[in-house]
């Protein structure tokens, strides 16, 4: 079989067939990590390491893997070093993932078919360099290639989106939404919250001497965003809370934070948890999405958060935590009132949230298949269980969950191919009607999650 080709993870017939009903529709994009001012400012690309490798984790994480030094991935050496030292030891990644996105990049966007390696790396990027240089390659119109129909970015609650309404202004519609995100504020425990804190004081010109302070001032942010056509927030959190907390204790954690003294954990999960309800709250209000993203373990290689910081490649999840006892008294409190999208990260904890999601009815969706499992292994697993536990027509949709403009096309094809497989399978076995099977993977890729997410 080809590379990359027509039959790229598709394995039967009635898959092809399918694929090739969804694989032209508009992409839906409910959560990434999108450079808006990137966009926005729509410059050519300088180099393709600068577009390819220079913000993705998961390439420097195979390269490392390589034995590939940081100064080659994060640090000073120049965009070619890093590209060739890249191209040195790409085929031995082969089996990842990762060398098929970077291939599928290539060949569907800049028109190179070219395998990287180490006799090909000087060749690639002379190439994929001179078609970057191209008009029709700079952000805007690589959105437009891929086929991008509206994407929500990740943006902090103090955030102007002043590139968001420049966006827009220029290209005379919402292209990019903004998500809400205030894991700075929720995450008392962190190093910089007391330094946030005067952030978002600032921002709002207030004073915050209480929590129910923070939470107006949470308020004013949630109502800005909604001025500029967010539909969604995103909370990431190791484990999710019941939302619950009684004011009064969060109030005590909140003064003995601003003060400098030091929290119990008490203090900790008593703040975070009143926090996430009061969010939620918000969110229910206006008819947002609430998505989790649940189970990171974050920063557990100590030098790489020391010299890098985080987002750079040492997190991890956890088989060994508890998301029911606190996902059952979250959703309980909220059960038809909230729309939530719950992604799971450990493959472990996907059962579970399978059948709370099913036991909770059409507002309580799964996310796709997260971080760890992106892939097509992941997914395909993922899409297997949920559509005999769940009902895959209330997938809550592919999200590209990515910093790097091209994963927008090559995640949601690989995505849309291994859903194609999986449902072509269920009607070569005779499980279901093709004709069905083909409505339904529209419906997953394109149709509900643009109704869910109000888009």
């Amino acid at each position: 079989m080809e590379f990359l080709g027509k039959n790229y993870l598709l394995r039967n017939r009635a898959g092809l067939e399918i694929y090739d009903a969804i694989k032209d529709l508009p992409v839906v994009d409910p959560h990434n990590h999108a450079n808006v001012r990137e966009i926005a400012e729509n410059d050519n690309y300088p180099n393709v390491w600068q577009l390819f490798a220079a913000t993705d984790h998961y390439v420097w994480e195979v390269l490392r893997k390589r034995g590939i030094p940081e100064e080659y991935l994060t640090g000073d050496k120049s965009p070619r070093e890093k590209w060739l030292k890249l191209a040195s030891v790409f085929p031995e990644t082969v089996g990842n993932p990762v060398y098929e996105w970077v291939h599928l990049d290539l060949k569907r966007y800049l028109g190179i078919d070219t395998l990287i390696g180490p006799e090909t790396g000087e060749k690639i990027w002379e190439e994929a360099n001179a078609v970057l240089a191209r008009d029709d390659k700079r952000p805007q119109q690589l959105l437009a290639e891929i086929g991008v129909e509206v994407m929500c970015s990740t943006d902090d609650p103090v955030d102007s989106l002043e590139y968001h309404r420049r966006l827009e202004a220029g290209l005379g519609r919402k292209l990019v939404r903004p998500t809400w995100r205030p894991d700075k504020a929720m995450k008392i425990a962190n190093p910089g919250w007391r330094e946030y804190m005067d952030k978002l004081a600032e921002r709002f010109g207030m004073k915050l001497d209480s929590v129910h302070d923070l939470v107006k001032a949470l308020k004013l942010s949630h109502d800005y965003f909604a001025e500029h056509g967010c539909v969604a927030s995103d909370h990431g959190v190791e484990v999710p809370f019941s939302g619950d907390a009684d004011p009064a204790d969060a109030d005590t954690a909140f003064c003995k934070a601003m003060d400098g003294k030091e929290l119990t954990v008490s203090d900790t999960h008593e703040f975070m948890s009143y926090i996430f309800g009061k969010a939620a709250e918000m969110n229910a209000e206006k008819d947002w999405v609430f998505q989790i993203h649940m189970g990171a373990v974050r920063d557990v290689r100590a030098c790489l958060f020391a010299n890098l910081g985080p987002d750079t490649g040492g997190d991890v999840c956890n088989y060994y935590q508890d998301h029911l006892t606190p996902l059952q008294g979250f959703l309980n409190r909220f059960d038809d009132k909230l729309k939530v999208v719950l992604y799971c990260l450990d493959p472990m904890h996907q059962p579970m949230l399978a059948a709370m999601s099913r036991a909770f009815g059409e507002k309580v969706r799964l996310g796709s298949a997260w971080w760890l499992c992106d892939n097509p292994v992941g997914m395909r697993r993922q899409l297997e269980y949920i559509g005999s536990v769940d009902v895959l027509s209330c997938f809550a949709g592919m999200v590209s969950d990515s910093r790097k403009l091209l994963s927008y096309g090559s995640r949601f094809e690989m995505f849309r191919r291994v859903l194609a497989d999986v449902l072509g399978e269920m009607a070569e076995i005779g499980q279901a009607p093709v004709e069905l099977l083909i409505k339904l993977a529209i419906e997953m890729s394109y149709a509900g999650p643009k109704r869910f997410f109000n888009l």
